[in-house]
């Protein structure tokens, strides 16, 4: 390859990335800001929440999941609805011990939801995991209203952050994203990556749809900038 030549790839691949970046800030900024307006507006539960008792089966799961004294989250006893549904959700999640770091997993989950507009379930793992993975209020803002090249989040997280954000808006992961990301994550880890921020796609699709009611303890997404 001349000199010319590579020249010319760098700079085509220089502006492709920055077109691509670009692209995304515009797109992250324009669904928070649908996504804020959206959650701002209070609704109606569209389905009933279960009433206790609870089924066997259905208690023993939330005596497992809930903290002693909080009540179950809404969105359990809506699922609880069906013990069925109920026992195939909880058992589709990734809160256990796995390939990521506890800031990380919590990372992926409060990016994926505020993407997604879920300002239910971004606010239970803010009020559960936020003061425990020391996020500060500067990358809580990031998280709902920026973007992953915010001076508040270092390489290694800028990396998970923008395998978030080009899942969301494309549903697959370019081999630049995956890379980069690999730099910092072992492969078995960008797989729990995707299978996280899946299962929490569908998470805020439960929430949002069914419009469950904000949970008391929870914050709201904080205001744009």
């Amino acid at each position: 390859m001349s000199a010319t030549t590579a020249a010319t790839a760098a700079a085509t691949a220089a502006a492709t990335a920055a077109a691509t970046a670009a692209a995304t800030t515009a797109a992250t900024a324009a669904a928070t800001a649908a996504a804020t307006a959206t959650a701002a507006t209070p609704s109606t539960p569209r389905v009933a929440p279960a009433e206790p008792p609870y089924p066997a089966e259905v208690q023993a799961w939330l005596d497992r999941t809930m903290p002693p004294g909080v009540p179950p989250l809404g969105l359990f006893t809506t699922l609880a609805r069906d013990p069925r549904l109920f026992q195939r959700f909880m058992a589709g999640g990734l809160l256990d011990r796995g390939n990521l770091t506890l800031r990380q997993r919590e990372l992926v989950i409060d990016r994926v939801t505020a993407r997604a507009g879920s300002e239910y379930e971004w606010g239970v793992h803010v009020a559960l995991f936020g003061a425990r993975v020391k996020l500060t209020p500067a990358q809580l803002a990031s998280l709902v209203h920026g973007s992953p090249d915010d001076a508040c989040w270092d390489e290694a997280e800028r990396a998970l952050l923008r395998v978030c954000d080009e899942l969301h808006t494309t549903c697959t992961v370019s081999d630049a994203t995956w890379a980069a990301a690999g730099v910092h994550l072992t492969e078995t880890a960008r797989i729990e990556v995707l299978m996280l921020a899946g299962f929490y796609r569908t998470v805020a699709y439960l929430t949002n749809a069914l419009r469950i009611p904000l949970e008391a303890f929870a914050p709201r997404f904080p205001p744009g900038s």
